[in-house]
């Protein structure tokens, strides 16, 4: 049984672009205040990508506005990432997120979520 599963990542060229899809147990598409992304580079903390609140909110980190988009589908049961103009920066694990009831963090901070997916790898060359 699938909790929060992503798909396959993937490897592209600077430039391209990706989609991620995330599915979701029910749970967790209709429960979660916010669902999210996150990522981590080779070598580096885990940081916030986007996020999506109460099903219309979103939010960015400041290295993916106007590139990357979030957007989940209920019916689907599933959570996406739009990844366009990609750079060999944004190469990482990729990983969703469900949970985010406010607790004091900002919504793409990994201290909100409490369930999180395996993680898929997207690699991004120059």
């Amino acid at each position: 049984q699938w909790q929060l599963v992503e798909s396959r990542g993937g490897s592209v060229q600077a430039g391209g672009s990706l989609k991620l899809s995330c599915k979701a147990s029910p749970q967790y598409i209709y429960n979660s205040i916010c669902l999210a992304w996150f990522r981590q580079p080779p070598g580096k903390e885990r940081e916030g990508v986007a996020a999506i609140c109460r099903g219309t909110d979103t939010y960015y980190a400041d290295s993916v506005k106007g590139r990357f988009t979030i957007s989940k589908d209920n019916a689907e049961k599933s959570l996406y990432l739009q990844m366009n103009s990609l750079k060999p920066e944004d190469t990482a694990q990729y990983y969703c997120a469900a949970g985010g009831a406010f607790n004091g963090y900002a919504p793409t901070h990994q201290g909100r979520y409490q369930y999180w997916g395996q993680g898929t790898q997207v690699t991004v060359s120059s």
